[in-house]
């Protein structure tokens, strides 16, 4: 049976499927009565479920974050102060299913499009850079076929923008081409200002700190030990250095590898962000904004399609965390 889409779900939709356990929330009634509120999910989307009381707690015993459980169940609105919101009403014990007898690609968020095809434009636009120096920086990343597979299946965040496998690729290859369409934009007849290979190579670099810095398990996307400790940005600027270090022979001077490292260092563009510089170069500003832009507009592609963000038929969301708690408006009209 293909998987359920689980962001389409409406009131009165029957369930008997298989879903990924997302979280597991124990609770009490004022009573002191214990229940649990769990949120199922798979590629698609997710879902809460309506308390499992106490007296039938016994339905989701074994249903931990990252088992895939098979449930039986019906769609239903409930009120959430003035709004009305779904949740799914189980009607029978949770099955746990062993995850060797699944596919647990099909319980993941993963992004829709073709990797294949986002890989060629990716490799077109590195292929336009005319830096022989800059072309070895990049081939030591993105000619390491195991790089490559780490990179395809990365997240670009454990539960805002991109958070899907395959999110990181996406991501960088918009901040890719949203960065260059800017340079390329600032250019007056015959003269730029800007270093379009520079601006390309640290769209390309900016987040290859992820690889190490999330990992992909049944739980859904962790921030790695060393992602704790360190964050992405520091980690991507080591592994520019351990890799160029690791060719033997220097492909570019330590001024130019502080450059490149400015760029990644300083790409979320303040310290109360992430960055522990500010862009102190034009090709390091544009960067920083084309990742920005990619990381919110995807934020409001992802949340203005969740109706979980809605109330039925409700214009204006609820304030949505990803965009600073913002409430996000869902026209009602067309413009054909």
């Amino acid at each position: 049976m293909p998987p359920i889409n689980v962001a389409t779900l409406v009131p009165g939709a029957r369930v008997h499927h298989e879903l990924r356990v997302v979280e597991r929330d124990m609770k009490k009634t004022k009573n002191g009565d214990p229940y649990a509120l769990l949120t199922l999910g798979n590629r698609h989307g997710e879902i809460k479920t309506a308390p499992v009381w106490h007296d039938k707690l016994h339905w989701v015993d074994g249903a931990e974050p990252g088992t895939i459980v098979q449930a039986i169940g019906e769609v239903k609105n409930y009120v959430d102060g003035s709004r009305s919101k779904r949740q799914l009403e189980l009607t029978g014990p949770l099955r746990i299913i062993s995850q060797q007898a699944v596919n647990l690609d099909d319980f993941l968020p993963r992004v829709d499009d073709d990797l294949t095809m986002l890989w060629s434009s990716l490799d077109k636009v590195r292929g336009e850079v005319a830096s022989a120096k800059l072309r070895k920086v990049l081939a030591v990343f993105f000619d390491d076929d195991l790089f490559r597979l780490q990179f395809e299946k990365s997240p670009a965040s454990t539960r805002g923008h991109h958070a899907k496998v395959g999110g990181l690729l996406r991501h960088v290859t918009e901040v890719t081409f949203i960065a260059r369409t800017i340079a390329n934009s600032m250019r007056t007849g015959t003269v730029n200002p800007v270093n379009l290979d520079l601006v390309i190579t640290g769209a390309l670099l900016h987040d290859v700190g992820k690889v190490e810095s999330y990992r992909v398990s049944p739980i859904g996307f962790e921030t790695t030990p060393c992602g704790h400790l360190l964050g992405h940005i520091v980690l991507g600027t080591l592994m520019l250095e351990r890799r160029l270090a690791a060719l033997g022979e220097p492909v570019c001077s330590e001024q130019q590898l502080l450059e490149l490292q400015h760029l990644i260092l300083s790409h979320h563009g303040s310290l109360e962000f992430g960055s522990p510089v500010r862009p102190m170069t034009l090709e390091a500003e544009i960067v920083h904004w084309a990742d920005e832009s990619s990381a919110k507009a995807n934020s409001f592609v992802e949340s203005i399609g969740d109706p979980s963000n809605f109330a039925a038929g409700g214009e204006f969301s609820d304030p949505v965390w990803m965009l600073d708690k913002r409430r996000l408006w869902q026209r009602p009209h067309g413009w054909e």
